[in-house]
């Protein structure tokens, strides 16, 4: 992979029929979950913000749960910045409500899980990696399989947070799994910036792709325009139709 930053997230980014049609013809390898986890007793993964849990790893939460692993989902901030300048959803109150978007979503995906706040503040988390590194280090065992947002993914919170899970997982020697959220957006299909070498597909069955889209449809904070600043949804249609695939793409 070339360390090229990624560009800012603007637009619509790469439509999602491109990428259909590119991942048609250049297929990557599939790993069953149990290859995957490899062995591992739990599943702990690391979101930056209340909703990426489900959007990258709703897939691999329902299969950790599947296999009889326990299953951990950490809130590094409660994503109260979303909808600067609105009236309806203001920081206290996304906060309040993204916590409970997420448990509610959880509760269809995989009802035993743990979840943990940590409360960093969001769009700042890169400001508090040494903080980050330690709160992980604490809850995290070398018996555990890890997944992060990609730590090259184009969302300043979401790089923060791989980075910090990367240097973790080197450190307690458990396996790290990256899910790109925004590297969709702004990659193309073939993108030397993406480490396409370590993707592979974990599939999903209708089952667990009907639960991951009522999971998502939990964030109603996200999914809804805001009347008070006129702004469109935070996860429009476009966006959310790139990562509602019958697979969920991991880099290990």
């Amino acid at each position: 992979m070339v360390a090229v930053k990624a560009p800012l997230i603007f637009g619509r980014g790469t439509p999602e029929p491109l990428w259909q049609r590119w991942l048609t013809n250049n297929r990557l390898p599939q790993l069953g979950p149990s290859s995957l986890f490899g062995g591992c007793r739990r599943l702990v993964v690391v979101a930056p913000h209340p909703d990426d849990e489900v959007l990258g790893a709703a897939g691999l939460l329902q299969h950790a749960g599947l296999l009889g692993m326990s299953c951990t989902v950490i809130a590094v901030s409660d994503g109260e910045a979303s909808h600067p300048g609105s009236s309806l959803w203001t920081p206290l109150n996304l906060a309040h409500a993204r916590a409970q978007e997420s448990a509610h979503a959880l509760a269809l995906l995989v009802p035993e899980a743990w979840r943990i706040r940590l409360g960093f503040p969001d769009g700042r988390i890169g400001e508090h990696m040494s903080s980050l590194k330690a709160k992980l280090s604490a809850l995290l065992q070398p018996t555990d399989a890890l997944c992060c947002t990609w730590r090259y993914d184009g969302h300043p919170d979401h790089e923060a947070t791989g980075r910090a899970c990367a240097a973790v997982a080197e450190t307690l020697g458990c396996p790290l799994l990256e899910v790109p959220i925004w590297a969709w957006h702004w990659a193309a299909p073939g993108d030397e910036r993406v480490p396409w070498a370590r993707a592979v597909g974990v599939p999903l069955n209708s089952r667990q792709m009907a639960l991951k889209c009522q999971a998502l449809a939990c964030f109603h904070s996200q999914l809804r325009p805001d009347p008070s600043t006129g702004g469109d949804a935070i996860l429009p249609e476009w966006a959310t139709e790139r990562l509602l695939r019958p697979f969920e793409v991991v880099f290990r």
